[in-house]
């Protein structure tokens, strides 16, 4: 019997015995939201330093602390990653020295740190505001940039020419095995996630293996040999986050003149028996055309006129704090509440649902006893930046990295929108109550919320709604003009039951799970030790009282 290679056996070790490391960690405090990472930390790259970043970006609470995790993070994955190519050398191939390994590598991780940091800077951005786009966005120069980096370990050229198929090949299976040993590693018990992420490592030891094989041993001639392919796709993948960040923001905001909605265009039946304000969300703006019916009003989030009525408002309008639109809220809903005389029924999307949602939580006495939420933003608040001033506070980087980020987007979008909006602002400071309460019933009030498909993937894995939902396949705000979700509406302002899990959708937030962002506990940061409430973080579910 053929006895195994030592070396073989020592790369599975080795790629295996970090992630089980992260996973004790991970169960020993019972962080269930970050179970989905401790695959990537042996990941090829640029997966490993992706992962790398993201706990750090949440983790340090000064630029002192950032520095020295920075330093600590390349001299690691830079030790990590020799070891890793040298196990994972082809024996028929001359093997340089571990001297000129570890200097290729220590000067090669620096770069990737400086090429994947935008991206992660932009998954704590998704962990803030809960958005599907802004978490493709931090991963689709990945999908660019993985076949390129992975040569750069072994090749010296490596910055020259297109890479293979073979390449190609590889980095799209690590991709697919990573997401997949994340779902895994998640949903094994407690006890359990060492010995998956033990598991998902070891085949990480195969792949850097098949990679290093690839990058060294093509089986075809470079194509481009002499162009600096690596150099312009990381150019463009810079480019990606400035121009992308804009034209997302702009297909899913709403005009001045949204889609036509049912609610809004023509009479309610006589069985709804409420007044109805409609919240729309988060860079839509109103013409001041009141809708058909005298009875359904717009929320301006620039107030009422003097004879009561909602003034038309703009896109930046919509920016302003979550207090602030409460106030107006209030104001609206009291008026019309005493002008009709019957109760009122909110309708609110995306910024809407949680204006109306915290409107609520304040008021429990007020004349709303419906509440029909659309793409609201589940679980958003799970990072954490200072405000601008500020000298210490956990994610002090993370936020001035995005401050750039959205400020370069903006010269080109010139929206005005960014990280430190005072909406956003709104979330960071209040996180305690939209990670726990968001979704949780009140007494008096019936409650549904509609949900997109691309919601799964907006939050790690857990319970996530204490109320009734209906969730279909769409995105961030793109169910309230589809006809079935607009009778549905109306069945239910009208005092019927709605209520439609989607299946899959519990799979779709397991597979999402190796890409969130770790979680900050809310013990953690002191601007929210005023609001204890128990952390999603660690019991996966919402709703739970302190």
């Amino acid at each position: 019997m053929k006895r195994p290679d030592k070396r073989f056996v020592a790369l599975l070790v080795l790629a295996a015995l970090p992630p089980a490391v992260e996973g004790v960690v991970l169960d020993a405090f019972g962080f269930r939201a970050a179970d989905g990472l401790p695959a990537q930390v042996t990941a090829v790259w640029p997966y490993d330093t992706y992962h790398d970043l993201r706990w750090l970006f949440v983790y340090h609470d000064s630029w002192l602390i950032f520095a020295i995790g920075l330093v600590g993070l390349i001299l690691l994955r830079a030790a990590l990653t020799t070891g890793l190519v040298l196990l994972s050398w082809p024996r028929q191939l001359p093997r340089p020295s571990v001297r000129w390994l570890a200097r290729r590598n220590l000067a090669l991780t620096v770069l990737v740190v400086v090429v994947v940091s935008p991206w992660a800077a932009l998954s704590i951005a998704a962990s803030v505001v809960a958005l599907t786009w802004l978490l493709a966005a931090s991963l689709l120069p990945l999908f660019l940039l993985a076949p390129f980096l992975q040569r750069s370990a072994v090749v010296s050229s490596w910055w020259r020419g297109l890479p293979s198929i073979e390449l190609v090949g590889w980095s799209l299976l690590n991709f697919v095995v990573l997401t997949i040993g994340g779902a895994l590693v998640w949903g094994v018990p407690i006890g359990w996630t060492a010995p998956v992420a033990a598991i998902a490592g070891a085949i990480n030891g195969l792949l850097w293996q098949r990679t290093v094989a690839a990058a060294l041993l093509p089986r075809r001639p470079v194509r481009w040999a002499r162009v600096p392919a690596a150099p312009l796709a990381i150019l463009l993948a810079f480019i990606v986050p400035v121009v992308v960040q804009p034209a997302l923001a702009a297909v899913t905001s709403t005009s001045s003149k949204p889609p036509r909605i049912l609610l809004l265009d023509q009479p309610l039946p006589p069985t709804v028996r409420h007044v109805v304000i409609f919240v729309a969300g988060h860079g839509s703006a109103y013409d001041g055309e009141p809708p058909v019916d005298p009875n359904v009003q717009w929320f301006s989030y620039r107030g009422l006129d003097a004879q009561g009525r909602p003034r038309p408002f703009g896109v930046r309008d919509t920016y302003q704090s979550i207090e602030s639109s409460v106030a107006l809220l209030d104001t609206q809903v009291e008026l019309l509440h005493r002008r009709t005389g019957l109760p009122v029924a909110l309708v609110g999307q995306s910024e809407g649902a949680l204006v109306s949602r915290t409107y609520l939580a304040d008021r429990p006495h007020s004349p709303v006893n419906i509440l029909a939420m659309f793409s609201p933003l589940v679980s958003a608040g799970r990072s954490y930046y200072p405000p601008v001033g500020a000298s210490a506070g956990w994610g002090l980087a993370a936020g001035w990295e995005l401050r750039v980020i959205f400020g370069l987007a903006d010269l080109i979008a010139k929206s005005g929108t960014g990280p430190e909006e005072p909406f956003v602002r709104s979330i960071l400071d209040h996180a305690p109550f939209y990670r726990n309460n968001l979704m949780c019933p009140i007494s008096g009030v019936r409650i549904v919320a509609f949900l997109p498909t691309t919601t799964a993937t907006e939050a790690p894995p857990g319970k996530y709604a204490g109320v009734p939902v209906f969730q279909m396949p769409a995105v961030h705000g793109g169910l309230l003009a589809r006809p079935v979700v607009q009778a549905r509406l109306v069945d239910f302002l009208a005092g019927e039951p709605v209520s439609a899990p989607e299946p899959g959708y519990n799979l779709i937030q397991d597979v999402s799970a190796a890409w969130q962002a770790p979680p900050l506990p809310i013990s953690f940061n002191p601007v929210w030790q005023g609001q204890q409430l128990p952390d999603p973080a660690f019991t996966g579910r919402i709703c739970q009282q302190s």
